[in-house]
């Protein structure tokens, strides 16, 4: 139960905002929110930019015009027709989908290599319009604001409250409260999906067949995590937070399916399978491509190696190389050189690293270098960490390596300059390495089993898993002759 000053508190802070209230799109009633459509609108419009930079436009126009083909009919049956929808596939090998206010709906290609049908296509878009629609990240940045001007008041009339207990009761107060629109916003999301499903001619119980795809990348996700010894990923929140056999969703897609049409039951298997064709499948060239401990990059020209066992990470901007406990990072960026200075200055100048220590000028593979070591902010803290330059075509690559205990800085230092010094340009016999993965489709027949299928794939790792998950028979079964496989080129 809340103190009484914080319930007055927090009523109070209520009952100034009740004011800022709209009629919800989908329920025709009044929602708190703080925030017009028009600032609704500009919000998405001046994120989307972000989106792309962050995580890459997809570059297949057949693709994403089909993606953009699906998702507007579905928006066309939606509570708010007067938006214009933008459905974009992103370039990012993350399982995920998330909507932007005012209509700017993503999915990874990541995700899209999962799926089996347009039909749970339509159910992944049609949740996300859903969230769109019923205005949910208006809802939440308000509770959020809510959460915080509560306190503001506070501190203004009670002075008393301005000090660390208070600032972490309203902090759980704001948590608590964001968490629980959360979950109801994911069902809601969902309630929506299906409606826009039936409305469209697909069969709202698609839904259910997408989370058991999620719940399978869920538990493998969790295999990878316990062998790496690592905590594993989530999927943001589409469909992960239901089991699917949970009562109020089974619920919510039984109702949905009132709303067909006779007949009217649409899955456009091989339509969808034929668009994922080609898709790449992991890496892609143009952030480079992981093979084991190798990395190789194509349109930059170079490879390295990392320590045996560390787990690396591809990111837009950086490569992020964990060692197998957790216990040390490797992070390697890349920067213009826009001045002839030697590899010495530039960590002196452009990475402000005055104090450097044990400094050495190299030069290996022909490529000119500079190490030593400096104190840095890491993720494990003030640290002393290992930094390496190399100069390569008209690029700086940096190598900045540390170890989480503080009293053994230095533990992983062989591994960060071996890795450093593994750079090179990339020779004739690599270039066939750089090429990315990419789907295609196999007709099974009377002999095709995963494990035979796993033998010939270019997956470099749990190979029968993956390609089971991508068709939809995992942890087990076997495909009956005449199904149109994916298989990984």
């Amino acid at each position: 139960m809340l103190k009484p000053v914080t319930t007055i508190l927090f009523w109070l802070a209520c009952a100034l905002l009740l004011g800022s209230c709209a009629i919800n799109p989908v329920t025709g009633k009044q929602d708190f929110v703080l925030m017009s459509e028009d600032a609704e609108l500009d919000m998405g419009r001046k994120t989307a930019p972000e989106i792309l930079r962050e995580f890459g436009y997809y570059d297949d126009a057949a693709l994403q015009a089909y993606v953009q083909r699906v998702g507007a009919e579905l928006a066309a049956h939606s509570h708010r027709t007067n938006l214009v929808y933008r459905f974009t596939v992103l370039d990012s090998t993350d399982v995920n989908a998330f909507a932007l206010p005012g209509g700017y709906i993503y999915i990874t290609r990541g995700l899209l290599a999962y799926l089996n049908s347009e039909a749970q296509l339509a159910a992944v878009l049609g949740h996300e319009i859903g969230h769109v629609t019923a205005r949910h990240s208006v809802q939440q940045q308000s509770a959020a604001q809510a959460a915080d001007i509560g306190f503001a008041l506070g501190s203004i009339l009670l002075p008393g409250l301005d000090n660390p207990g208070a600032q972490q009761l309203f902090g759980t107060l704001g948590t608590a409260l964001l968490a629980g629109y959360g979950r109801e916003h994911e069902l809601e999301a969902d309630r929506l999906g299906a409606e826009y499903m039936a409305r469209s001619g697909y069969s709202p119980h698609e839904i259910i067949a997408v989370i058991g795809v999620l719940k399978d990348q869920d538990t493998f996700s969790k295999q990878l995590a316990a062998e790496e010894q690592r905590e594993p990923r989530s999927y943001h929140g589409l469909f992960a937070t239901h089991p699917d056999n949970d009562t109020r969703l089974q619920q919510v897609v039984a109702s949905a399916q009132a709303l067909q049409r006779p007949g009217a039951t649409r899955v456009n298997q091989h339509e969808f399978l034929n668009a994922l064709k080609g898709l790449t499948f992991g890496d892609s060239e143009r952030e480079g491509v992981r093979r084991g401990n190798q990395f190789y990059h194509k349109d930059l020209g170079f490879a390295l190696s990392f320590p045996v066992g560390w787990r690396v990470e591809n990111r837009p901007d950086s490569l992020i190389a964990t060692a197998p406990q957790g216990d040390g990072l490797l992070n390697v960026s890349s920067d213009d050189i826009n001045k002839r200075v030697a590899p010495e200055e530039f960590l002196r100048t452009r990475l402000k690293l005055v104090k450097l220590q044990n400094g050495e000028a190299f030069t290996h593979h022909g490529i000119q270098g500079y190490t030593a070591l400096g104190h840095t902010r890491t993720p494990y803290g003030q640290r002393l960490a290992r930094f390496t330059v190399l100069y390569f075509a008209t690029r700086a690559y940096i190598f900045a390596g540390a170890s989480k205990d503080e009293r053994d800085a230095t533990r992983y230092d062989a591994d960060f300059i071996a890795s450093a010094r593994s750079f090179h340009a990339l020779t004739p016999e690599e270039r066939p390495l750089a090429t990315a993965l990419h789907l295609d489709l196999l007709r099974s027949g009377p002999a095709t089993r995963f494990a035979k299928l796993a033998r010939e794939s270019r997956i470099p790792h749990h190979a029968e898993e993956q390609l089971r998950l991508l068709n939809q028979y995992y942890p087990e079964g076997e495909p009956a002759p005449g199904t149109l496989l994916k298989i990984v080129r």
